[in-house]
């Protein structure tokens, strides 16, 4: 039950943030394939910039709950 709404939390998220306009999932550097009948996308700029976000957030929280 936890892991199904942390699933819907995430989805809620994505699509509040697909709202505001910020670029997510179209930055420079992420991979975009089409092809006849195929589309293969790979947001690798996305995910690292937001792997690098989500790690100062939690060494933050990590930080100050001492």
């Amino acid at each position: 039950m936890v892991l199904g709404v942390a699933l819907m939390v995430g989805g809620a998220v994505l699509i509040l943030v697909g709202r505001t306009g910020l670029p997510l999932g179209k930055l420079p550097g992420d991979i975009i394939y089409r092809g006849k009948n195929t589309t293969f996308y790979f947001p690798l700029v996305t995910s690292i910039l937001l792997s690098i976000v989500l790690s100062v957030a939690l060494y933050l929280v990590g930080r100050f709950r001492r």
